[in-house]
């Protein structure tokens, strides 16, 4: 890639977002930090460039048309093309999430968030991504999106959750439609799937760092051109659908 490579990484103000912001600047690259909370936000920001990198501050609600708009302007107007999008940003929808007692509210939520915002953002921001010589889209996923997982007795998948789990799987056969149209222009799309991560979407409650977790989706997003598309990957390779 370019020395001027441009990467937007969001819900990227804490967590695994953070970290891969992070190494992503480590890189050299410049880094745009999206997040919805300006206080947050702006003190990630100053975080990394106290850290060397050279990060800005993208004003980015995922669930919101005007704002997502918004974020592809800024880029167009902070640095004319992009790079790399990583789609990091979502949530778990709550933690009552037994199917028989969910309302549909509750999954409504989820997918609006983790599936339809992530095709907000891609759409808006594939144009700046066709400008680049080596465009990658990663798509932060997770174990729990597996159906193979989810369907094999004794296989740890954590609790029954009709919203965030059913949402991750959608999340990965839409980066598969993705690859499929997108085959061919160069542009690499991928699903990451972090491993259980102490962040504050799951209480702090996993045993994986999220530097540790961040470490896929920043592969992903440095993938050479002849790398993958339309796969899901975790630190040891590939994630059975």
């Amino acid at each position: 890639m370019s020395e001027q490579t441009i990467a937007l990484v969001t819900g990227a103000n804490k967590g695994i977002g953070y970290e891969i912001a992070a190494g992503l600047g480590a890189l050299g690259w410049r880094v745009g930090v999206g997040a919805r909370d300006e206080e947050r936000r702006g003190t990630a920001v100053a975080k990394l460039r106290a850290a060397g990198a050279d990060a800005f501050g993208v004003p980015l609600d995922v669930t919101d048309d005007a704002s997502v708009a918004d974020a592809a302007a800024l880029i167009e107007e902070r640095a004319g093309h992009l790079d790399v999008l990583v789609n990091n940003a979502a949530i778990t929808g709550g933690s009552a999430q037994m199917p028989t007692t969910a309302g549909p509210a509750v999954v409504r939520a989820a997918v609006e968030t983790n599936v339809i915002g992530v095709i907000r953002v891609t759409n808006a921001m594939l144009p700046l991504l066709r400008r680049s010589p080596s465009p990658r889209i990663v798509n932060m996923s997770s174990g729990v999106g597996s159906l193979t997982r989810q369907s094999t007795p004794g296989a740890e998948t954590g609790p029954i959750a009709v919203a965030y789990a059913p949402s991750k799987t959608f999340l990965n056969a839409v980066t598969v439609q993705y690859a499929k149209e997108l085959r061919g222009t160069g542009i690499l799309i991928n699903a990451a799937c972090p491993g259980y991560c102490a962040t504050d979407l799951n209480g702090f409650r996993g045993v994986r760092t999220p530097e540790q977790g961040a470490a896929i989706g920043i592969r992903l997003a440095t993938l050479p051109d002849d790398g993958p598309t339309g796969g899901f990957f975790d630190d040891e390779g590939e994630v059975p659908w």
